[in-house]
């Protein structure tokens, strides 16, 4: 396992303003899109297919919010296809935002979604901001916080806010409930995911509520007393 990060990440948990989630189920793949808003300031992430009609459908939910990035977990196409149908309807100055390891990568992921799925997706503009641990995206009177989990991908992130009301990740592929997204992909590692699931473990409180990239929510807690990667990954780390 890569040993370059800490298992326990450097996170600010003190509690810091409020969010509102709302969840876009979209494209062939059944990817969760989330709009977050703070303050009628938002951050959508992981824009997965037909950015246009995501687009709209934020302006409907938000009608008075602005959107101030594109953030995506990591670089599949079924997580980045909307990214360039947003922007051209909301602004192309929308900056978009990746983790610097996957950006690199992404005119081959979507090629490789086509070549193994049969799925087209819109290339993705050039990234405005390359993300990597201990950065910070803000929207409104909440902070979004990057913690580096490779393993799905090379640059797989979460991105973690501690408000006043409830502590949220978005863990992305990285963690589903009560697995770990796919390491048979071009640039998974399977010793990397583990150490990633050790780190969301360790370092996340346990009453986070934890917004995946496919299918429903769940929380550390119910992660750590039945997913039983997590608690294989945590055995191997101590």
């Amino acid at each position: 396992m890569d040993g370059k990060l800490p298992l326990k990440a450097n996170l600010e948990l003190e509690g810091r303003g409020s969010l509102r989630v709302a969840t876009i189920v979209n494209g062939p793949i059944q990817t969760n899109t989330y709009i977050v808003v703070s303050q009628d300031r938002a951050v959508m992430i992981d824009p997965a297919w037909e950015g246009e009609k995501l687009a709209e459908r934020a302006l409907a939910l938000f009608p008075t919010a602005h959107l101030d990035a594109v953030v995506c977990t990591h670089g599949h196409a079924d997580h980045v296809g909307g990214v360039a149908g947003v922007r051209r309807v909301l602004g192309e100055d929308i900056p978009f935002m990746i983790s610097a390891l996957d950006a690199p990568h992404l005119a081959e992921a979507v090629r490789s979604m086509k070549t193994t799925w049969g799925i087209d997706t819109e290339m993705p503009p050039a990234p405005d901001r390359l993300l990597e641990e201990g950065d910070t995206v803000e929207v409104g009177d909440a902070c979004l916080q990057v913690l580096s989990t490779p393993g799905h991908t090379p640059g797989g992130i979460v991105l973690f806010a501690a408000t006043s009301d409830v502590n949220i990740a978005f863990v992305g592929d990285t963690l589903f409930p009560g697995g770990h997204g796919r390491v048979d992909l071009p640039g998974g590692d399977e010793g990397l995911i583990m150490r990633s699931l050790a780190r969301i473990g360790t370092s996340l409180p346990s009453d986070t509520l934890c917004y995946v990239g496919h299918n429903g929510t769940t929380t550390v807690s119910r992660e750590l007393d039945s997913n039983p990667f997590m608690a294989y990954a945590l055995r191997y780390e101590h």
